[in-house]
């Protein structure tokens, strides 16, 4: 009986060690696991092209009552299909995009339906275009007509754009070395397609139009941008929450698009340089660099030290 009680005694003490020892190799293995997660980053990404995709629509809108970069053609194309018409209230100072109920193609390669709405009655100056030093402009969706990008719901609560150049620089002559300047909130959700849930997306921004002082893009107050010869920065901060219900805070630096060098055949103008520094929950900090100015599509992703290559 002591000799089977002995042998039981042993059978446990090595199983207890054997399950310590696996516990603890699993443990390791899950410590040891690389954070290579790019996912939520991507959702940050897609938010910010969003949203200056909507800051471009607007000022295109104000400046000259056309939208050619979201027509899929030119407006001399015989063959023209009008992506967007725009209706206009000089009265109420208002102007809603309509891209039409059914998805249209349109020139950035980018399919849109639903309808956006500008509200620019709190303007000071004067101010009516997006170029204008006081300029203050309201961007809101509905859900009677959903604003949607390649089956991306993008429900904007609240988007704010005021022109905070100061009217002594531009007025009544460009000030040598003065650049046009934003201020920029917003307050935002998208709904993935597919059931892939919803992220929420909060900004405040600077923006600046680096090449003010070249007169193929800008030649003063009283004459719109060009906006197809312009080179944009942008800084600031965000947060919201993921898809996957994480919270979330990022900060760009000097984040910069630039359509007068970089003209894709598909004119869906990338970022070619800055950083955003992305933190998701209680991850590592995901920290994304758009590269040094070359117009392409890549960029890298650095987590916990390893450097991922991505195409956007």
């Amino acid at each position: 009986m002591k000799i089977k009680q002995l042998i039981l005694t042993l059978s446990t003490i090595v199983l207890a060690g054997s399950l310590m020892l696996t516990s603890c190799r699993k443990k390791k293995e899950k410590e040891e696991d690389p954070d290579s997660d790019q996912t939520e980053a991507a959702e940050n990404n897609l938010a910010e092209n969003m949203m200056n995709d909507v800051a471009g629509i607007g000022s295109q809108g104000s400046e000259n009552g056309s939208l050619s970069t979201y027509r899929l053609g030119d407006n001399n194309d015989v063959f023209l299909s009008v992506c967007a018409s725009i209706t206009t209230n000089t009265v109420a100072k208002t102007f809603t995009v309509d891209f039409g109920s059914t998805p249209c193609l349109c020139l950035d390669g980018k399919m849109r339906s639903g309808k956006l709405m500008f509200d620019y009655f709190n303007s000071t100056n004067g101010a009516v275009a997006y170029r204008m030093s006081g300029y203050k402009c309201v961007i809101t969706t509905t859900s009677l007509s959903p604003y949607v990008v390649d089956g991306y719901t993008v429900n904007i609560i609240n988007k704010t754009i005021e022109n905070t150049t100061p009217l002594s620089s531009v007025s009544p002559t460009l000030t040598a070395g003065a650049m046009l300047t934003w201020s920029v909130s917003a307050n935002v959700n998208i709904i993935k397609p597919s059931g892939g849930g919803t992220v929420s997306w909060n900004c405040t921004r600077t923006k600046k139009l680096l090449n003010t002082n070249d007169t193929a893009c800008y030649k003063g107050q009283s004459i719109p941008i060009n906006w197809k010869k312009a080179k944009i920065q942008l800084d600031g901060s965000a947060n919201g929450m993921t898809a996957s219900g994480n919270n979330y805070t990022s900060v760009i630096t000097a984040l910069v698009r630039d359509f007068k060098t970089c003209d894709p055949t598909v004119k869906r103008y990338p970022f070619i340089s800055g950083k955003i520094d992305f933190t998701p929950g209680t991850k590592a900090t995901r920290y994304i660099d758009f590269g040094s100015g070359t117009c392409d599509y890549s960029g890298t992703i650095t987590i916990k030290g390893i450097t991922y290559t991505f195409n956007f």
